[in-house]
């Protein structure tokens, strides 16, 4: 018997994870960017633009799995690089607290939460960002937003799957309740 340590990187295959999300919740982060005044009050609302897997375009926030043996706070900076960029300069506390637990279900209507392929669990954060953002990965664009026009009906008719009552949710977190 070896005493050898058996480590893996917490990737997955296409193969397992499609097995992972049959059987059991996987957790995600997901962070709304948004930039702040001296005084800590948020000024705008940063959104990313995407191309779904079915061609539509939508906007969308920062969001990720977790991977296995990673701290949530880890999680949250690699996915804000990922979807901003290397030099977002994101300011996740030490100890990141999420504003809200989202729970999304494959099923329509059992919370306002839908994915379609999965069970999922999101700790959501609403995370300043002070450097410049540049979309990467499968993201078009990153549009920053006011808070008034974040909430408008407009922009939240593009956030599929609940991300725009996650927004409304992280609104009203920082004081900007409509």
């Amino acid at each position: 018997m070896s005493d050898m340590t058996e480590t893996t990187t917490g990737w997955l295959t296409t193969d397992e994870l499609a097995m992972a999300r049959a059987r059991m919740p996987i957790l995600y982060v997901e962070a709304v960017p948004v930039r702040v005044d001296d005084s800590g009050d948020i000024t705008s609302i940063g959104l990313l633009l995407r191309i779904g897997s079915d061609g539509n375009i939508s906007r969308a926030l920062v969001s990720g799995r977790v991977m296995h043996h990673e701290r949530v706070r880890d999680a949250l900076l690699r996915h804000l690089e990922k979807d901003l960029g290397p030099v977002a300069l994101p300011r996740v506390p030490v100890s990141p607290q999420p504003f809200t637990v989202a729970e999304y279900f494959p099923t329509a209507g059992v919370t306002p939460f839908h994915d379609p392929r999965q069970h999922a669990v999101s700790l959501a954060y609403v995370v300043p960002v002070a450097g410049d953002c540049r979309p990467r990965q499968d993201a078009l664009d990153l549009v920053w937003f006011s808070p008034q026009e974040a909430a408008s009906p407009a922009v939240q008719s593009e956030m599929p799957g609940g991300h725009g009552v996650l927004l409304k949710q992280a609104l009203a977190h920082v004081g900007h309740a409509q």
